[in-house]
């Protein structure tokens, strides 16, 4: 219960942000829009979000007859970890890696890029998947999604106020002025990420010892995590780069060591 109120506090915040950023642009007025628009990102992202993260990353479904081994594979680590067969999808990017979606078992997704179904084992793709898996049955995914929801419209808000400096509800200049407008879009998406990393951390451990626990040895999970950092180095996924704000739904960080966002990865060291 703990982890679900501080999970709930953290949402709260990020929140609080998104209102308090419109209130820094638009005072009261500006507070109130951005407070109702927060509560209908929150009801999308419930909703709907988690088909449009796999639309940003160009997530293609997976048939079971186009790949009958990876279907099985999930489909008894699901039975071991007691939650129904997720959507399976792939992600073409040479960057192995994955991430799991959905707001609940019942309407849950995993996307595994190519180049994971390339680079590793079946063992080790086990090992990934099982990890995901937890993320499932933990119900982790609403979260994730929700938070990459709600940060990705805080960037999108910071930038407004970059680009038009806020205006008060009788129409003249946000008092913070131009400096202000800066700040803001410094320190509204780097306190978004921060709250991503605190919601997502923790989960990352847990869902670490669980996946372990349904893949049956600790040890695929263990060497596929190793080989995913290994391997992903000089590797470029290009829809990670594009959407950072749904970096940390991936098992490791997808974001190159060049951006600032890579310094706020949400995962523990493999």
């Amino acid at each position: 219960m703990g982890g679900m109120l501080r999970t709930a506090i953290l949402l709260a915040g990020l929140t609080a942000l998104f209102v308090g950023i419109g209130f820094a642009l638009g005072g009261r007025q500006g507070m109130v829009i951005a407070f109702l628009v927060a509560c209908g990102t929150n009801l999308w992202a419930w909703w709907g979000s988690d088909r449009v993260v796999l639309a940003m990353h160009n997530a293609e479904p997976i048939a079971p007859e186009s790949a009958p081994r990876l279907y099985r594979l999930v489909q008894g680590l699901a039975q071991r970890a007691g939650v129904p067969m997720p959507a399976l999808y792939v992600i073409h990017e040479n960057q192995p890696n994955a991430f799991a979606t959905g707001r609940n078992p019942d309407n849950a997704a995993v996307a595994v890029n190519t180049g994971l179904l390339d680079m590793m084992s079946e063992e080790e793709i086990a090992g990934v998947v099982a990890h995901e898996l937890a993320h499932i049955r933990h119900r982790d995914t609403l979260i994730m999604t929700i938070t990459a929801t709600l940060a990705g419209a805080i960037g999108m808000l910071a930038q407004f106020g970059f680009l038009f400096g806020g205006r008060s509800e009788d129409g003249r200049r946000n008092p913070f002025g131009p400096i202000g407008a800066i700040l803001l879009v410094i320190v509204g998406p780097i306190a978004a990420m921060l709250v991503q990393m605190a919601i997502s951390r923790s989960r990352e451990y847990e869902a670490d010892r669980l996946g372990a626990e349904i893949c049956g040895d600790p040890r695929w999970l263990a060497s596929g995590l190793a080989k995913l950092e290994q391997c992903k180095q000089g590797l470029v996924n290009h829809t990670a780069e594009a959407h950072p704000a749904s970096a940390h739904m991936f098992i490791i960080n997808p974001l190159s060591g060049l951006r600032m966002d890579s310094l706020f990865t949400t995962h523990p060291p493999t």
